[in-house]
C-alpha cells in the first residue's frame, strides 16, 4: 500500500513544480529554473514540507534515465561521429581546468595533496540532464553545438570514472595499472557491445514498423531496452545516463523514431522530469557552513564555472566552432550534478575526504544546475552580441 504522505508529497511537487515553470516563462526566463526553485523551497532549505525520500529519488532516477534517452533518440548520429573528436577535446580541457582549479582552491585553504586532487575531481564532471532540458526547451538540442555537448557530456563521465578508479586505487595503497586498465577495458567492452547491439536494435525495429507498424508496443520494447542499457552502464561503473542516452541513440534514424520520442517525452514531462528536477532542489540543504566554508565554497563556484566556460569554450575554439559556439558550448558545460555526488560519497565513504566538504558540494551543484539554462538563454539569444 503506498503511503499517504507520498501521495500528498507528489502533488505539491507537481504543483509547485508547473506553476513556478509557468512563473518563469512569464518573465522569459527558462522554465527548467522553476522546478529547482519549487524543491528549494518545498525542501529542508527553506520550508521544510518535504524532506529527501528515497521514493521520490528513485522516481527522479527513472525521470533522468528517460530525459537522457530522448536526448539520444534526438541526435544526429552522423553529427555526433563527426564532432567525436572535438567533443573529446572540449571535455578535456574542461576536465583538466575544473580539477586544477579545484584542486588549488582546497590546497589554498589548507588541505592535503590528496584530499584537494579528489576536489578536484568532484567538480570535474557535468551534469548532462540539465543542459539537456535547457536546450530542448530552446530547440537547440539537434543543433551543431548540441551535438557537440552531448559528446563532450559522454566523455566527460567516462574520463571522471576513470579519474576516480585511480584516486580510489591511490588512496587504497598506492597506484594501481591492473585496477585502471580493468576499468577501461570494461568501458570499451560496454561501448563495443552497446553499439553492436544498437545496431541490431536499430534494423530489427525498422523492420517491425515495417511489417506490422505497431507504435504503441514498440515504444514499450524501446523504454524497457532504455532501462536495460542503464542497468549494465551501472553496472561496469558508468552514470546509467550513459546506458540510456546510447540506447536512444540506437532509436535516433528509425522510421518509429518520432512516435516513440513523442510517447517517451510526454511520459517524462508530465511525471518523471519535475520530480527529478524538484528533487535536486530538495536534497538542498546549508547545515554545517561556517564562515570559512561559506568562502571556501563560493572560490569553489566561481572555479567550478569559470573552467568549465573558458576551458570547454577554449576546447571548441581550437575544434574550429566560431565564437559564438564556443561560448555556447561553454556554458553548455556549466551544469554538475549527480556525477559530483557519487564521487564526494565515494571520497567520504573511503575517509579520503571530510563529510563537512558535502554542503559545499551541494551548493555547488545548485548554483551551477540553476546558472546554466539562464546563461545559455543568453547566448543563444538573437542579439547576442558575441561574434
Amino acid at each position: 500500500m503506498i503511503e499517504t504522505n507520498l501521495l500528498l508529497i507528489v502533488a505539491l511537487i507537481l504543483l509547485s513544480t508547473k506553476a513556478l515553470a509557468v512563473f518563469m516563462k512569464r518573465f522569459h526566463l527558462p522554465q527548467v529554473i522553476g522546478p529547482l526553485i519549487a524543491g528549494i523551497l518545498l525542501g529542508p532549505a527553506v520550508f521544510g514540507l518535504v524532506k529527501p525520500n528515497e521514493t521520490i529519488s528513485v522516481i527522479a532516477e527513472f525521470g533522468v534515465i528517460l530525459l537522457l534517452f530522448t536526448a539520444g533518440m534526438e541526435t544526429d548520429f552522423r553529427q555526433l561521429r563527426s564532432s567525436l573528436k572535438s567533443s573529446l577535446l572540449i571535455s578535456a580541457l574542461g576536465i583538466v581546468a575544473a580539477l586544477g582549479g579545484g584542486f588549488a582552491i582546497a590546497f589554498l585553504f589548507g588541505k592535503p595533496s590528496f584530499e584537494s586532487f579528489i576536489i578536484g575531481v568532484v567538480i570535474a564532471a557535468m551534469s548532462t540532464s540539465i543542459t539537456v532540458e535547457a536546450l530542448s526547451e530552446m530547440g537547440k538540442l539537434k543543433t551543431k553545438v548540441g551535438t557537440a555537448l552531448m559528446g563532450a557530456s559522454l566523455f566527460d563521465d567516462i574520463i571522471v570514472i576513470v579519474l576516480l578508479a585511480v584516486t580510489m586505487s591511490m588512496g587504497a595503497g598506492g597506484f594501481s595499472i591492473g585496477s585502471i586498465a580493468l576499468i577501461l577495458i570494461k568501458i570499451a567492452a560496454f561501448f563495443a557491445f552497446a553499439i553492436g547491439v544498437g545496431f541490431c536494435i536499430h534494423k530489427l525495429f525498422n523492420y517491425s514498423y515495417n511489417r506490422f507498424g505497431d507504435k504503441r508496443r514498440l515504444t514499450v520494447f524501446a523504454i524497457a531496452y532504455c532501462f536495460l542499457m542503464a542497468y549494465l552502464a551501472e553496472r561496469i561503473g558508468l552514470a546509467d545516463i550513459t546506458g540510456a542516452y546510447i540506447a536512444g541513440i540506437a532509436f535516433c534514424s528509425t522510421r518509429c523514431a518520432e512516435s516513440i520520442e513523442t510517447k517517451t517525452h510526454g511520459l517524462s514531462y508530465l511525471f518523471f522530469t519535475p520530480m527529478f528536477l524538484a528533487n535536486i532542489g530538495i536534497h538542498t540543504s546549508f547545515a554545517g557552513m561556517t564562515g570559512s566554508l561559506v568562502l571556501f565554497t563560493a572560490l569553489l563556484v566561481a572555479v567550478a564555472i569559470l573552467s568549465k566556460l573558458i576551458g570547454c569554450g577554449l576546447g571548441a575554439k581550437l575544434s574550429k566552432f566560431s565564437n559564438r559556439e564556443s561560448v555556447q558550448i561553454g556554458a553548455g558545460m556549466i551544469a554538475r550534478g549527480e556525477v559530483s555526488f557519487i564521487v564526494a560519497a565515494k571520497g567520504i565513504a573511503a575517509g579520503y575526504i571530510s563529510s563537512l566538504i558535502y554542503p559545499s558540494v551541494i551548493v555547488v551543484v545548485l548554483v551551477t544546475v540553476l546558472i546554466t539554462p539562464l546563461l545559455l538563454k543568453i547566448a543563444f539569444a538573437d542579439k547576442q552580441k558575441i561574434p
